[in-house]
């Protein structure tokens, strides 16, 4: 009796195992960042036994991340996500995607990084022996991604005895299944020529003088320093006719993120480049002020209404599209493009019209006229042809210093 009590234990012990792997790693952080060469400690745990149809449970534990926090920013609580892969072999081979929750102490500048324990599943499919490794990992923090490699051959650092089975499945829970950087649903109208609420009667000299653009939700996909960041923003397009010309105020009609680190007044500036189409080409700058205030670690982060001048260079039917967005920080400019743009606003140039062929663009107020009337990488004035080139862009992230925040526009709070 005693000896089948022991060996019942035994079973019982082998029924999940834990082991520890080290392997040298290679880190690559955002841009700014110089790399570093580390040594990254984890501890698989995994069922010792299963057998065919099991879907099993298996936790990455990190014992030691290669890479410190670099000495730039403090990281808040709950700031910081790891997701990876490890690597089943042996008598089956897979994937297996393995992820944490967003949970952390505070973790100071130049702090080890402390990471939640990753979590994934396998569902065994063949008898035999199959052996868990560890591979390539990635640190999301605040917005930006740290991807970690290994440099040498890494060890087994678990082994499933798989028995035959009858083909039945047991279910698993994974503790977090949420994205380590988030895509917003892209919401944006498909057609770039939906209606303005302008009448069709916009600037004819019938005594309106104000027209107010839908709102149009734009999916964007931007390229910044730290790497290409997505987002939706509603942008409406508004104008004031004042003689022959429109003052145009763009704004963003959602809050964006909050403010990683402390932002000092007048150091960060918008500014758009707005498209034009219909009877009129070019495109039209428009600009919003600098930040007045300063903006503290964790408040809200908002775009302000940028504003311009357009003077019609082409008679008919004009609409206005939301195009290059840039932002210039701190000696830093970053502009960002959607993956589609669509017409806010519609406007009766009839009367506005100075005549020249093609569209005009403007920058602070001046007016300069294109002649080409080939398209967006072919018009507007020479100082802002380089972004025009670019395509439609909006949206932005900043390379604050070495510190890294992402500024993706979004809908304001009022």
């Amino acid at each position: 009796m005693l000896g089948g009590a022991a060996a019942l234990l035994g079973l019982a012990a082998t029924s999940a195992q834990a082991a520890e792997v080290s392997f040298a790693t290679h880190c690559v952080p955002p841009a700014g960042i110089d790399p570093v060469d580390g040594t990254t400690k984890v501890e698989i745990t995994a069922p010792a036994t299963a057998k065919v149809g099991d879907t099993v449970n298996v936790v990455w534990k990190f014992v030691q991340a290669a890479s410190k926090n670099p000495d730039i920013i403090d990281l808040p609580a709950n700031s910081v996500q790891p997701s990876g892969t490890l690597k089943a072999a042996g008598a089956q081979t897979a994937d297996i995607a393995m992820q944490g929750p967003r949970e952390n102490p505070a973790i100071p500048k130049g702090g080890a990084m402390v990471l939640s324990d990753m979590k994934g599943t396998l569902k065994l499919t063949t008898a035999g022996e199959v052996t868990l490794t560890p591979d390539a990992y990635t640190v999301n923090a605040m917005s930006t991604d740290t991807k970690c490699t290994p440099k040498e051959t890494v060890q087994k650092a678990a082994t499933i005895e798989v028995a035959p089975g009858d083909g039945g499945t047991t279910s698993a829970t994974p503790t977090d299944t949420s994205s380590s950087s988030a895509t917003p649903t892209d919401t944006a109208s498909a057609t770039g020529t939906a209606s303005a609420s302008a009448s069709s009667g916009d600037g004819t000299g019938d005594g309106q003088t104000d027209f107010t653009g839908k709102e149009v939700d734009i999916p964007y996909t931007c390229q910044s320093p730290i790497g290409e960041k997505k987002a939706t923003s509603p942008i409406q397009i508004n104008a004031k006719k004042d003689g022959g010309s429109f003052g145009l105020t763009v704004q963003f009609k959602k809050s964006v993120m909050d403010s990683p680190a402390d932002i000092p007044a007048g150091s960060v500036k918008p500014s758009m480049e707005v498209v034009l189409g219909g009877a009129d080409k070019g495109t039209v700058h428009v600009e919003g002020p600098t930040n007045s205030q300063a903006i503290k670690s964790g408040d809200p982060i908002e775009i302000p209404d940028l504003t311009g001048t357009y003077k019609p260079g082409a008679s008919g039917s004009s609409t206005l599209s939301p195009g290059v967005l840039t932002i210039n920080a701190l000696g830093t400019t970053t502009t960002c493009k959607p993956d589609r743009t669509a017409v806010s606003l519609t406007l009766d140039t009839t009367q506005q019209a100075s005549g020249a062929s093609g569209g005009t663009s403007t920058s602070g107020g001046t007016s300069s006229s294109s002649s080409s009337s080939g398209g967006l990488a072919e018009t507007g004035s020479s100082d802002h042809g380089a972004l025009k080139a670019l395509g439609l862009v909006a949206g932005t992230a900043v390379l604050l210093g070495a510190a890294v925040f992402t500024f993706m526009p979004g809908r304001r709070t009022r």
